[in-house]
């Protein structure tokens, strides 16, 4: 039904509600109004008849009067009768014209005004002229025919003030049925303003409460009726445009629901399988298991029949296969497989995205169709990608799922296996870097033990090598004096290197938690001690912040290092004093009362003095300063400053 062609044109309900009261305040004014004139015209017209019943009592004293100036000649009665006459004259006046202020004036009655003017006629005729005669001496009619005279003036006068009392009688009665109107249009007035009040305002108040009352019991089936084009009409159609959104959805709620429930369900599917994944990836595991371990999860959460992942070998531009989960024989080592070129998922190489084959549609044309052949309906490939450092996100391979019966991918599950992807490529490349790092750490502790090997056990050997080579030639000589002496040479030489080696051992053994520094460092002291005799002092001070075990481990080679060369060089040497300062910045000194070194000397061989470069290596590793001077024995003085401490970006694996 079409309200608009129903109902009249949209007018506002608070221009209906002023108009009306606008109205009702017009109409009340108006009668006030009429009220007020009328009380008016009364208050004038009293005053008329006040006024003109003074003429009365004027035209008798005025007759009076000339009566006695004529018998006295009196001065003062001439003045008096010019005064009464003046007055008498005035009053007319007054009657005839009015006086608005006060106020007093004739009705505007046609017989009323036809009798004042007889009045007026009758004194100008014969009262003034009386008086203008006695005034000027001429001789007077007969003072009976003034009486008779003056009786008639004055009747005149009675009619006036009848007719002006007769017209303040009617208007006395219109004055009191205005006012009777008045409280029959206060009754009115009010009685329609509550009508208009309940039609308009009240009754669309009560069908909105209603209606809002229903609904809230979910009686959604309740519509209010748009009567009027107004604000209530307005607020009628909106609750109807309300009740039906809220009925329609009340009637797809349940379907929504199960809407959202099912998405939310595959969220939380999503979620569970990219936690179980990561929290699988970040595992410890080696890269096949780690792989299988993923694919596998894959293959049975997207009910995959078969899985794979391969890893690129960009030298020869293959795709070698990692791991296989549920695949078919003849496509584990199927030379196609592995070269990208040749492979239908190879294409998520040049894409670097999701490739998807559905093999009912047809494939690109040269390309195998083996996997067609083992009952596969659909492959996709997806790419491995992981985070580099110069690089950004770099490609490492891809891992490919197989279908009998092709799956729909949506773009949820398109993100998710990419974001899988790139989980699984940077666990792969966390592995590489830590072999890698494993494998530097090795190869450094092999430069190290060489290097040791070389500045101890190597020079010993060649020292013996030489001995051996002199006791044979004093054996061939049959020279058993020098063979003798050769001997203890040979003795002390053989427990020299035996003492570098267990040196070596115990430095490549020690280990070192975090806040163990200073034990080690007073345990290295007392052994040293217990092997040499000789007087070893050992002083700690300061509580510093405590250095990560790995740069606790080279201070510590450090001091095993500089006592070893005290024990191999310092002859003479029989008092080592080791001082330690855990502060802001980390010192530590060790000092020989030997004989010291020629400093040219030591710079000369400073390179070939392979323990001199270790521990110049060390110290470097840490962000130290190692500095070596001879002054009354030797001081090796290792300085850590506060601002090299713990830069993880300096420390390397030991």
């Amino acid at each position: 039904m079409n309200l608009g062609a129903v109902l009249p044109p949209a007018r506002s309900l608070s221009a209906r509600v002023t108009g009306f009261l606008m109205l009702t305040l017009a109409i009340g004014l108006l009668a006030i109004g009429a009220t007020l004139y009328l009380s008016w015209q009364l208050e004038g017209g009293a005053a008329a008849i006040n006024a003109a019943g003074s003429l009365r009592k004027q035209t008798y004293q005025l007759g009076l009067s000339m009566q006695e100036y004529v018998a006295t000649r009196d001065p003062a009665l001439k003045a008096r009768i010019l005064d009464e006459r003046d007055t008498f004259t005035a009053t007319l006046d007054l009657l005839q014209h009015g006086d608005p202020a006060r106020p007093l004036y004739l009705p505007q009655d046609a017989e009323v005004r036809q009798v004042f003017a007889r009045i007026r006629q009758h004194y100008d005729a014969s009262i003034a002229r009386w008086a203008n005669d006695v005034l000027q001496g001429r001789r007077l009619p007969g003072w009976t025919d003034l009486r008779a005279d003056s009786d008639r003036f004055v009747g005149e006068v009675n009619a006036l003030v009848t007719l002006v009392e007769e017209y303040n009688a009617r208007r006395t009665f219109w004055l009191r049925l205005s006012q009777l109107m008045l409280i029959a249009m206060a009754v009115a007035g009010c009685t329609a303003q509550i009508y208009l009040m309940f039609l308009l305002i009240f009754r669309p108040l009560e069908r909105l409460q209603d209606g809002m009352q229903r609904m809230a019991s979910r009686d959604l089936s309740v519509r209010l009726p748009v009567e009027t084009r107004d604000e209530f009409g307005a607020l009628a159609e909106g609750f109807n445009h309300m009740a039906d959104r809220l009925a329609e959805s009340y009637g797809t709620l349940e379907a929504r629901v199960a809407e959202k429930t099912a998405a939310l369900n595959e969220q939380n599917r999503e979620l569970s399988l990219l936690y179980g994944s990561t929290v699988w990836l970040n595992e410890n595991h080696p890269a096949q298991e780690l792989c299988r371990g993923f694919i596998e999860r894959l293959r049975e959460w997207f009910g995959a029949d078969a899985g794979s992942v391969r890893v690129l070998d960009p030298a020869q531009q293959n795709a070698n296969l990692m791991v296989a989960d549920h695949l078919p024989e003849v496509l584990l080592d199927a030379p196609h497989c592995r070269q990208i070129e040749d492979c239908l998922c190879g294409a998520v190489v040049q894409q670097n995205s999701a490739v998807i084959h559905d093999f009912r549609k047809g494939v690109p044309h040269g390309f195998p169709r083996d996997c067609e052949k083992q009952g596969f309906d659909q492959v996709t490939a997806f790419p491995v990608r992981a985070r580099q450092a110069q690089a950004g996100l770099m490609q490492t391979g891809y891992f490919s799922l197989y279908f009998r019966e092709p799956h729909p991918f949506s773009a949820r599950e398109l993100q998710l296996l990419d974001s899988l992807g790139n989980h699984l490529g940077n666990a792969l490349e966390n592995l590489r870097l830590a072999a890698s790092e494993r494998e530097l750490a090795v190869t450094q502790e092999r430069n190290l033990l060489a290097q040791g090997l070389h500045d101890s056990i190597a020079q010993g050997l060649s020292f013996l090598n030489l001995q051996v080579q002199m006791l044979e030639d004093c054996l061939a000589r049959d020279n058993l004096d020098e063979a003798r002496d050769i001997v203890p040479l040979l003795h002390a030489g053989v427990q020299e290197s035996y003492d570098d080696v267990r040196d070596l051992l115990l430095n490549f053994r020690s280990r070192l938690g975090e806040g163990d520094l200073n034990t080690a460092l007073e345990a290295t002291v007392a052994k040293f001690r217990r092997q040499t005799g000789m007087k070893v002092s050992f002083t700690s001070s300061g509580h510093g912040v405590p250095l990560p075990p790995d740069e606790q481990i080279q201070i510590l080679f450090i001091l095993q290092e500089a006592l070893s060369n005290v024990r191999k060089h310092a002859l003479g040497a029989d008092q080592v004093t080791v001082s330690y300062v855990e502060g802001p910045d980390l010192q530590l000194t060790v000092h020989d009362n030997g004989p010291g070194f020629d400093a040219a000397l030591l710079a000369e061989r400073a390179e070939r003095h392979v323990g001199l470069r270790i521990m110049q290596e060390r110290a470097a590793r840490v962000g130290a300063t190692l500095t070596i001077e001879s002054a009354a024995g030797v001081c090796l003085r290792l300085v850590l400053p506060e601002s090299q401490r713990h830069k993880p970006s300096r420390n390397e694996h030991v």
